[in-house]
């Protein structure tokens, strides 16, 4: 059954572009945007909520980064927790709008707290370059992955890179490529270890409804192999995750293509169940999903789709 609560209501801001962690204590920490518009970012701000009753009901809004008033604008958050108890917030920071901005306009910055959220370290630099970062991803080996996109001007598209660090994010390695395509937008990547080794599930953003697609690598992120479709229609911001009887939860935003933006593009949100013999398959007919309509946005000029997720032991 599904259950819909309230995290934050403010009619006097656009909220939007959410995510969430669990901590050890078993405290959700949701982290998300504030700012003028979608298509207006003349004032952005990074804000965070609580719950101590599994998402039931939560704090009020609290500020994570300063307020932006001009031309540098805070984007787009994701959250996670360390395997020391740390959490982590990465937040991408531009200069200048998206398909203008040169990748050292777009800047990605590093917020940690010792205190599940209560309190946080002034925002370190990272030397990742572009916008919409995945979350901090932690491998077993210690490795930190940071991964972002950019536009390639050379190539006229969207690709997706990252960064990786073997102390901690004392010194960093990258870019590498993960997702490059001529004639095809790939970003918003959502990378998760499988089985040894990493795929990486890509929105596509040309705008035509076409299918999520993946990239593979078989030597912890540092190379990865050609661009491959996943049955996953019109995916935008994919967030992968593995369930804890194995199988592998994809959440994200369908987008049908055509004509518009708000109010037609972007009324529903969806989650799609698969499995990790689909999430290593070399073809797209190999792979299987069950897709799932999580909610539907009836608002003339909707606009959802982006999420977060996590899963309690109990199943939850």
């Amino acid at each position: 059954m599904i259950t819909k609560h309230l995290i934050s209501r403010d009619d006097s801001i656009y909220q939007a572009w959410p995510d969430v962690t669990l901590t050890p204590s078993g405290k959700l920490v949701c982290v998300f945007s504030e700012c003028t518009h979608h298509a207006d970012r003349s004032y952005t701000r990074i804000v965070l909520t609580d719950s101590t009753d599994r998402g039931r009901t939560w704090t009020p809004k609290r500020p994570l980064s300063e307020p932006t008033h001009g031309r540098s604008f805070w984007n787009c958050a994701r959250i996670s927790t360390m395997r020391d108890g740390r959490l982590v917030v990465v937040v991408d920071k531009s200069c200048a709008q998206e398909d203008a901005a040169a990748p050292r306009q777009q800047r990605n910055y590093l917020f940690f707290s010792d205190d599940e959220g209560m309190t946080w370290a002034r925002p370190v630099e990272t030397p990742a370059q572009g916008i919409v970062p995945d979350k901090l991803l932690e491998l077993a080996t210690g490795r930190w992955i940071l991964a972002c996109q950019y536009k390639d001007g050379g190539l006229g598209c969207l690709v997706q890179r990252l960064w990786y660090s073997d102390d901690r994010g004392g010194t960093w390695q990258g870019p590498v490529i993960v997702a490059r395509e001529k004639g095809l937008n790939l970003c918003e990547v959502s990378i998760l270890p499988v089985d040894g080794k990493l795929v990486a599930f890509h929105r596509e953003n040309s705008g035509m409804g076409w299918d999520c697609y993946k990239t593979i690598s078989t030597d912890n992120g540092e190379t990865w192999g050609g661009v491959i479709p996943f049955p996953l229609p019109g995916c935008h911001r994919p967030v992968a995750g593995m369930l804890h009887d194995g199988r592998i939860l994809i959440t994200h935003r369908f987008m049908q293509g055509g004509k518009g933006w708000v109010g037609w593009w972007t009324q529903n949100f969806f989650a799609a169940l698969t499995d990790r013999e689909s999430a290593l398959a070399t073809s797209r007919n190999e792979a299987h999903t069950r897709i799932l309509p999580v909610d539907f946005d009836r608002s003339p000029v909707s606009d959802t789709g982006y999420s977060g997720w996590v899963q309690f032991e109990d199943g939850e």
